[in-house]
């Protein structure tokens, strides 16, 4: 018997049971199968249960593995359910382009670039973070600073409305 009277059989195992990439793992089994072949008993039946068995043990491995790895999904905006205006879409609505940029203005220099490069540019915080040379966190903490400066203003204006 060789790797080709198994592999097929071994193949259709693994992607009967939902492994991601079962060639691989059909590698590794017969990988982990050659050092113990000297210690094989019961002829072409015992080489078979410890093919299987160490395929059976590699689909465990790979499907726990899998539930350990956060499954990381792009961000589709056409998706997106929300029924919540944007921060963005109630400044707009309030205040208009002419009066968004206006408070724009009334920004520190390094908040009006955040919020620029967030919901003008549409950068994610660590690309921010890169074009702006801080860390992750300061521009959290700028991005924090400035909605709070803007809804803050926006209040005032809406009480002075009143």
């Amino acid at each position: 018997m060789a790797y080709g009277d198994f592999a097929p059989a071994v193949l259709g195992y693994l992607r009967s049971l939902g492994v991601d990439d079962p060639e691989a793992v059909m590698q590794d089994v017969f990988i982990a199968v050659y050092p113990r072949l000297t210690k094989v008993k019961g002829g072409v039946n015992g080489l078979r249960m410890l093919i299987f068995s160490i395929a059976h043990a590699r689909a465990v491995d790979h499907h726990r593995r899998r539930a350990r790895t956060p499954q990381l999904v792009e961000y589709d905006p056409t998706r997106d359910e929300r029924t919540v205006a944007s921060a963005e879409d109630e400044l707009l609505r309030s205040t208009g382009r002419a009066g968004a940029l206006a408070l724009l203005e009334t920004l520190a220099a390094d908040q009006r670039e955040v919020v620029s490069l967030r919901v003008i540019a549409d950068l994610s915080l660590e690309q921010t973070a890169i074009v702006m040379k801080k860390s992750t966190g300061a521009v959290k903490q700028l991005q924090r600073r400035a909605l709070l400066n803007l809804r803050d203003q926006l209040e005032q204006k809406a009480w002075e409305r009143t």
